[in-house]
């Protein structure tokens, strides 16, 4: 039974960089190699075949015109033809065979099967008037077969036919040492080929294993400096990344830092008042009902104070999770709006705000109902709360072919132009004494944010300190999935 492990070490070195780029080289070297081995060797076969063959030809087609001037095939006793046809048949290493328009072989240099019929669709064809043809023979002879023709009256007819069969050893014994010298030549070239892969693949690597050094410092902590690999220009787009990368980190982590703080001091500001107003009222004896009940409303208030921290927490968190816990549905915005105001109008008129609603039109959207009611409620509820005597908040729908847009307007006190850019930040606050008097967490607006970026829309904010503020959200009328 295989080792799982064994079969896990063999995917990862498939998966690893400089094996890929090391088969690359090897292959990109030897396919090369492979093609000029076959096509060389088998280029001169060819060749080699075709110049023997035109070579034969020409010297049979002499001796088959000697076989017509000496009247070859009535008489073989000629003793130039057959010295000529011996000749031949001694310089090729190969054998001759006179055969006449009967089929019957009138001479054999191996003298064997001189007066025998021969039978051969090639002969048949050639004294038909087929013309010289050629072929190989259990690739170890080439079969050259000529017409004998007899001119009479200038009209020629092929009386009979040469067929001549020549040995291919001289050139199947050079081919074979062409071959074990390419042999040679290419194992020299996939040693060559070889090295050159091994050292392309770990040059190649070398800035990459550098980066992954450097990287390894920092994660290890024995340093904090940006990495800079030069060496070529992907490693430095790697660390230019990576040095954004861990200065984001710094950022979050400071922000994390921060926000600890920022919670820590938030809830045990709450608990340090009840503390005190308990305390006060431990040290004394005798308390009267009226002080009495005046410190246990202000514990009241305190530990109102610390369950609304603690809500706007839960809902903070749950704003920053992902897409996934997005209850997403097709909602109607205006009566989400109505409604929505009509549970804030209580708190608007007990502050003396008018609420006014403005619908361009009807809009319905994919959104997470729960999540954007509160993201919206946040605003209309800063407006009134922020807000002057007598005053205004007014909440405009409108929408195109793509988006729905929800402007909220206020009558209020502004913001100032130096902390616009900082209203969404965790416990940030304008006015901290003036928050504290409303009971404000510092967190809405960061809630808000994150409801809004997780439908994918967008919050902008137009603000004069004095004259009011306007906030614009934007988010698709098609919920855009991650």
């Amino acid at each position: 039974m295989d080792n799982p492990l064994i079969k896990i070490k063999k995917f990862k070195g498939i998966r690893s960089l400089s094996i890929r780029i090391f088969l690359i080289i090897m292959i990109a070297g030897l396919i090369p190699c492979v093609i000029l081995h076959h096509g060389i060797l088998g280029r001169y076969m060819d060749n080699a075949v075709t110049v023997k063959t035109n070579e034969v030809q020409t010297q049979v087609r002499i001796i088959a015109d000697h076989l017509t001037t000496y009247n070859y095939l009535l008489d073989n006793s000629s003793e130039v033809v057959n010295a000529e046809l011996s000749q031949l048949s001694n310089l090729y290493d190969g054998r001759v065979l006179i055969v006449n328009g009967s089929l019957r072989i009138i001479k054999d240099t191996y003298a064997i099967s001189e007066g025998k019929t021969l039978i051969s669709e090639e002969i048949i064809k050639c004294l038909k008037g087929g013309g010289i043809s050629s072929s190989l023979r259990d690739e170890r002879y080439i079969e050259i077969i000529v017409p004998i023709e007899e001119k009479q009256d200038d009209v020629s007819r092929i009386i009979g036919v040469m067929l001549t069969s020549v040995s291919m050893e001289g050139i199947l014994s050079s081919y074979e040492y062409l071959q074990s010298r390419a042999l040679l030549i290419e194992i020299l070239a996939l040693v060559i080929i070889f090295g050159i892969a091994v050292f392309m693949s770990r040059f190649i690597l070398r800035p990459f294993d550098k980066i992954t050094d450097a990287i390894n410092e920092v994660k290890n902590g024995f340093t904090d400096e940006e990495i800079k690999v030069t060496d070529c220009l992907e490693t430095e787009r790697i660390g230019d990344a990576f040095n954004q990368l861990m200065g984001r980190m710094r950022a979050l982590d400071a922000s994390r830092q921060e926000f600890v703080s920022n919670v820590s001091h938030e809830l045990k500001t709450p608990l340090a008042s009840m503390k005190v107003l308990a305390d006060s009222l431990l040290a004394q004896e005798d308390v009267p009902a009226e002080l009495y009940r005046e410190f246990m409303e202000d514990i009241t208030t305190e530990i109102d104070r610390e369950n609304k921290i603690i809500t706007d927490l839960l809902s903070l968190v749950k704003m920053t999770r992902t897409a996934a816990d997005m209850n997403v549905e097709v909602v109607d915005i205006n009566a989400l709006l109505e409604l929505m105001l009509k549970r804030l109008g209580p708190i608007a008129a007990r502050a003396n705000i008018k609420l006014i609603f403005e619908s361009r039109r009807q809009v319905n959207a994919e959104v997470d109902e729960v999540k954007l009611t509160l993201a919206l409620s946040n605003l209309v509820e800063n407006g009134i709360k922020y807000n002057t005597e007598n005053g205004w908040v007014k909440v405009v729908l409108d929408a195109d072919h793509q988006y729905f847009s929800v402007e909220v307007s206020d009558s209020g006190i502004g913001i100032p132009k130096e902390a616009i850019e900082h209203i969404y930040e965790r416990f940030y606050r304008v006015d901290k004494s003036h928050s504290r008097e409303i009971g404000g967490t510092g967190l809405g607006l960061a809630i808000t944010r994150s409801a809004i970026l997780m439908h994918r829309g967008s919050i902008l904010v137009d603000s004069e300190e004095g004259k009011g503020t306007s906030f614009t959200v934007k988010i698709p009328l098609t919920y855009i999935a991650s």
